[in-house]
């Protein structure tokens, strides 16, 4: 099989997580709440849980008993070995995120759940919009700065490749406030979310430029009291390992009435 192309630079994220801090880890915190509250509504009790995620102290609260492991590109995770895997946050670092997810399904037995929560594509779309414009107008070019996050459409048909039956796929917009975008970039940085893209710029962005960007976003962006937005998007993928006593689609013609008699209207056929 081809290799798929490297996003991510893995010596410099784990540098980047090293150095997280941990009241900075919100995201990560409201994704294991979601999590929490949507198992809460699953009639069935899991009793071998696995959670991938770069910070296992902030899952490990609230799923005690789960065996939490890193997303690397081979998953520590056996066949047919769990109920219930957890992908939490860290997918948008992945070089190959349908393999990542086959290595989820082939982890679980059948009628296990998977419960993916990943960053989407419109996480930080005003810092993404500001830093290009800034770059371009200062240095003539762009350059890579913040990891390629899918939109929920593309996220979903991962399920789907990667071979789960009743796929779901929805999203949760989280908007944050900081006094500048500075203040933002910091905050990026104290969650481990700093840049460690491969193809990334090997020296420090010019001052300027960060300045310039920082004009541009509060002049776009800013609110009425002068604190500046960040949008992070958390979308939430579910799928199951398939099973016989899953409920399965109808044969197409199959249907025992027509949908006219059920809304109590006529049925006009169309020409062929």
């Amino acid at each position: 099989m081809p290799t798929p192309p490297r996003l991510t630079d893995r010596h410099a994220l784990n540098l980047h997580r090293a150095r997280a801090r941990a009241d900075a880890l919100f995201l990560h915190e409201t994704a294991r709440d979601d999590a929490q509250d949507r198992l809460g509504m699953v009639n069935r009790a899991f009793t071998d849980v696995a959670i991938v995620t770069p910070f296992p102290q902030v899952w490990r609260s609230a799923f005690p008993e789960a065996r939490c492991l890193a997303d690397d590109e081979v998953l520590d995770l056996e066949e047919a070995s769990c109920d219930l895997v957890i992908h939490g946050l860290c997918l948008h670092w992945a070089d190959d995120p349908v393999g990542q997810m086959i290595q989820c399904r082939r982890a679980l037995r059948p009628d296990g759940l998977c419960l993916v929560l990943t960053l989407g594509g419109q996480t930080l779309h005003q810092l993404r919009a500001a830093l290009g414009q800034a770059e371009t107008e200062l240095t003539g070019g762009l350059s890579p700065r913040v990891a390629p996050m899918g939109e929920i459409r593309d996220l979903g048909a991962l399920l789907q490749r990667a071979g789960f039956a009743l796929p779901v796929a929805d999203s949760d917009p989280l908007t944050a406030s900081y006094a500048t975008p500075l203040h933002l970039m910091r905050e990026l940085r104290a969650m481990g979310e700093s840049n460690a893209l491969a193809a990334r710029l090997r020296r420090p962005t010019r001052r300027a430029v960060l300045l310039r960007a920082a004009e541009i976003y509060a002049q776009a962006f800013a609110s009425e009291d002068g604190r500046v937005p960040a949008t992070f998007e958390i979308i939430t993928l579910t799928g199951w390992a398939p099973d016989a006593s899953q409920p399965q689609p109808l044969r197409p013609g199959s249907a025992a009435q027509r949908l006219s008699d059920a809304l109590g209207t006529s049925e006009t056929p169309l020409n062929d």
